[in-house]
């Protein structure tokens, strides 16, 4: 990949991002932090005891992403989909409860830099699959579900490229 190519993509990603809510790419910036062992983001994101609690429950939910991004099933493998589907599952659920992601953009975004590219193929089933729960409320389940395109679900491929943009916390009005 060229360095106008890189560039080109990485731009794109902060057009992306910008279009988020600010509670989504706070959200975002948080799970990157917590999910890629960025800083402590109890320090970082800790404002209050409430968010302390949230911070505590994301880094327990989190902690099968390690796992996750070794048992991505080369090809679609049927034998090894269902144990990383459920964990994959498991972990969007968790993410999608928090009622700060509003969209299946959102979502892939932030499970792209969490995980790796490797696991678009899989992002669409996996989010229709935690935002279907009955932990999501059904007048959120529905804005959720309608979120992912048709494009999106029905998608011949996927683009192999790493993301190139990984926001990050710039100061302590952001984390109120």
């Amino acid at each position: 990949m060229t360095l106008a190519s890189t560039s080109t993509l990485a731009i794109s990603e902060m057009r992306e991002f910008a279009g988020f809510e600010p509670g989504e790419q706070a959200f975002i910036k948080r799970s990157l932090d917590v999910g890629l062992a960025r800083c402590d983001a109890f320090r970082l994101w800790g404002t209050s005891e409430v968010e302390r609690i949230a911070i505590r429950r994301q880094y327990v939910a989190y902690q099968d992403l390690k796992p996750l991004r070794a048992m991505i099933p080369p090809g679609g493998a049927p034998g090894e989909i269902e144990r990383f589907i459920g964990k994959l599952v498991r972990i969007a659920a968790f993410d999608l409860a928090q009622d700060r992601i509003a969209s299946f953009s959102a979502f892939r975004f932030l499970y792209e830099r969490l995980i790796g590219p490797e696991i678009r193929p899989f992002l669409p089933s996996a989010f229709c699959a935690a935002a279907a729960l009955p932990q999501i409320q059904p007048e959120r389940r529905k804005i959720l579900l309608q979120s992912l395109s048709e494009a999106a679900a029905t998608a011949p491929g996927w683009s192999k490229a790493s993301p190139r943009f990984f926001p990050e916390h710039v100061g302590e009005a952001e984390a109120a």
